[in-house]
């Protein structure tokens, strides 16, 4: 075990945290039809609503838990059993709560709270109300797994959780083929990340044990890490084997290039669920961790460049793609990919609290505006083109201003939550001299703001263009629905408190700085040096050049925002003239997603299929023959066998024995009484022996 300078605080209640959603899910899925039959939906609403906001009423007291401990202090434990003791690997189902977990689970349990009461209204005319809230439930409770537990194991229960559940409701109306291969499609892509990311757990408790300490434990992983600097597998860097393993598993999880395709197809799924797995769990699974075991990655820079390329391609990719879809959905889908592709050059560039205020405040306004798009969608009758709105603000007033402030908030406009967690990141990618990647990230900001804006103005601004039919019964949504809304948003609005940087200090002296970055410091502060032994560096020095920076990022969501409202707003620029550029090529590549999806189809779902052909082919051609043709010749050979033994063998032994019947049936006769017969055989014999006697007499001697 570690040596640890304080010893670590046990609690009891944790394990509710985890267990209070998987009681409303027992009991929903075992028993809700009944409930639902007996006591109607309210009573659904009740069982599966009421564990999740307790959930969050312990994760609130153990983070104030957690205030009242010194720094250094802050980690609460709780041990529920001993799962496995196999050899040296000794793992226990236990839960941790230190400054990064809570976080995530204060975003789960409140986020996800806060949805599970939206669904309330927006799944009420749904026949199978009870099996939703036993599913959402369910990946409530998986999700915390994930980010409570105290070792890899039980993350990856967690982990697989997660994915097994976001399968279930993504293809929740699985009579409907579009949602039930959305689903199936989520779940495959994310079994080929989760197949990484078991070889690379595998490989480090390997490699611990190596070094005398076998263990999945995270802080012991964290206190032993540095000592498999120099440690190699079949000559490759042992942790940056490892890390990019692992890595592997999170571009699965957080829609990472090349395995980005499965979040926009989930769409299919109820908005709610958009919501909960594409802002609040799901998809920050793979940042948290990442951030978890930081120590890892910052122990690999080989690695954490790779993570830097790949966010910041799927940030800027994914936002060119964002810029040409249609569906309300689908804008949010690509956005959400961008965003995390942002969390990602944090994690890349060694910015690890800053990757986790990014996805917190995009916790915040992305689950706002999911619930928007579904508060539209719910009073547009399903329809999810934003070609078919417009003006929508007229009968939407509070939908209209939350999404408005989301909308600025992931734009990028200060003072709003968005703009600081996303500018940080950027800042730190310029200053570390990753500055290609920077205008890579900057461009997909810039296209942030247009999209965002382009669906502002498409849908709640100009004339509505939905049917006169669906013009007379637009409202406003139920108070279930938009008092979700209007707490997101206000929390998307004033989050950018909790880490106010250093360089906007003075308009906020009173607020103090990087209080967020300090909240994390235990568990993602620790430099390279530290990890070492040696000294902290200094800390943050106010840069001027991050004032020119920071004024460019707001220059950029600016023109962004006026170049959106000057094609779909005031229509002096021609939408159709910009897309038709290039001969429309460039607009068709990125309407169809640069083609990726068909290629996936042509090279690995046709190319397998193929296989599966050449196989059964294989099978009915060669392999069949052979064992219908080895029965065959054995069937001939075994009719072979049997002529031969009924007319070789047997008519042998029954010719010996007709010859034997035969002969002693002519030879009986001499013995029956006849004198005939006995002067017979003596003349014969007479003769016989006279001539034998006559031949041997003038033989010559």
């Amino acid at each position: 075990m570690p040596e640890t300078t304080h010893e670590i605080l046990t609690v009891s209640y944790l394990r509710w945290i985890v267990f209070l959603p998987l009681i409303g899910a027992i009991i929903n899925g075992l028993g809700g039809a009944l409930i639902q039959k007996a006591a109607g939906k309210r009573a659904i609403s009740v069982i599966a609503c009421t564990p999740v906001l307790l959930a969050f009423a312990l994760a609130v007291r153990g983070l104030f838990q957690l205030i009242g401990l010194g720094e250094e202090e802050r980690l609460l434990l709780d041990r529920l059993f001993t799962w496995l003791s196999v050899g040296n690997l000794h793992v226990d189902v236990a839960f941790q709560l230190d400054p990064l977990s809570a976080v995530m689970i204060l975003v789960v349990t409140g986020v996800g709270g806060l949805i599970h009461i939206y669904s309330t209204a927006y799944m009420h005319e749904e026949p199978a109300y009870w099996r939703y809230f036993a599913y959402l439930n369910l990946f409530t409770f998986a999700m915390l797994t994930l980010v409570l537990a105290d070792n890899l194991l039980l993350m990856f229960v967690g982990w697989e959780g997660v994915g097994l559940c976001s399968y279930a409701l993504i293809g929740f109306w699985y009579s409907d083929l579009n949602n039930a291969t959305a689903g199936s499609k989520a779940f495959i892509v994310n079994r080929i990340g989760d197949f990484g990311f078991m070889l690379g757990t595998f490989l480090l408790f390997w490699a611990l044990a190596g070094i005398g300490h076998p263990t999945l434990v995270f802080r012991e992983i964290v206190a032993y890490a540095v000592q498999l600097e120099g440690h190699t597998v079949a000559g490759w860097a042992t942790l940056s084997v490892v890390t990019l393993l692992m890595f592997v598993g999170a571009t699965g999880k957080s829609a990472q290039i090349p395995l980005h395709v499965w979040l926009p197809d989930a769409m299919a799924g109820p908005t709610p669920v958009s919501a909960l797995i594409h802002a609040a769990t799901m998809v920050t699974a793979g940042v948290y961790m990442i951030a978890r075991l930081n120590v890892l990655y910052t122990l690999s820079p080989d690695t954490q460049m790779v993570v830097l390329v790949i966010g910041t391609l799927t940030a800027f990719l994914a936002a060119t793609i964002g810029t040409a879809q249609n569906d309300i959905k689908k804008v949010l889908a690509y956005s959400t990919v961008s965003q995390l592709g942002f969390m990602f050059i944090a994690m890349g560039v060694g910015a690890y609290a800053a990757g986790v205020f990014h996805l917190m405040t995009h916790a915040f306004f992305k689950a706002c505006l999911f619930l928007g798009s579904g508060s539209v969608i719910h009073a547009m009758h399903h329809e999810q083109d934003m070609r078919k709105m417009g003006g929508l603000k007229r009968w939407m007033p509070v939908t209209y201003w939350t999404f408005l402030i989301s909308t600025l908030a992931i734009s990028g406009i200060p003072p709003l939550s968005g703009f600081i967690s996303k500018d940080s990141i950027l800042w730190e990618a310029f200053a570390n001299h990753h500055h290609i990647l920077w205008l890579l990230g900057l461009s997909g900001a810039l296209m942030t703001a247009f999209y965002m804006f382009r669906l502002v103005f498409m849908t709640f601004h100009g004339e509505c263009r939905a049917d006169h039919h669906t013009q007379e019964r637009l409202h406003e949504s139920p108070p279930a629905m938009t008092l979700p809304l209007v707490i997101l948003a206000a929390l998307a609005a004033v989050a950018g408190l909790l880490n106010w940087p250093l360089a906007l200090e003075p308009l906020l002296p009173f607020l103090g700085v990087a209080r967020f970055e300090e909240w994390l410091r235990p568990v993602v502060g620790k430099d390279i040096s530290v990890i070492h032994g040696a000294v902290p560096h200094a800390g943050h020095h106010l840069d001027p050049i991050e004032y020119a920076t920071m004024a460019l990022s707001i220059a950029i969501a600016v023109t962004g925002i006026l170049l959106a409202r000057a094609m779909y707003q005031r229509k002096t620029l021609s939408p159709d003239r910009i897309a038709d550029l290039a001969g429309g090529s460039l607009y068709r590549t990125v309407l169809n997603k640069y083609y990726v999806d068909e290629l996936y189809q042509a090279v690995f779902v046709n190319g397998l299929l193929a296989l599966t052909r050449i196989a059964a082919w294989f099978d009915t051609y060669v392999i069949d023959f052979i064992v219908n043709g080895a029965a065959t010749v054995t069937r001939w050979v075994s009719w072979l066998d049997g002529q031969f033994d009924a007319y070789v063998v047997d008519g042998a032994v029954n010719g010996v024995g007709w010859l034997s019947a035969f002969c002693g049936g002519r030879v009986r006769r001499l013995q029956m009484g006849s004198i005939n017969g006995y002067l017979y055989v003596i003349v014969i014999a007479a003769v016989g022996v006279m001539v034998a006697q006559l031949w041997w007499g003038t033989a010559p001697s």
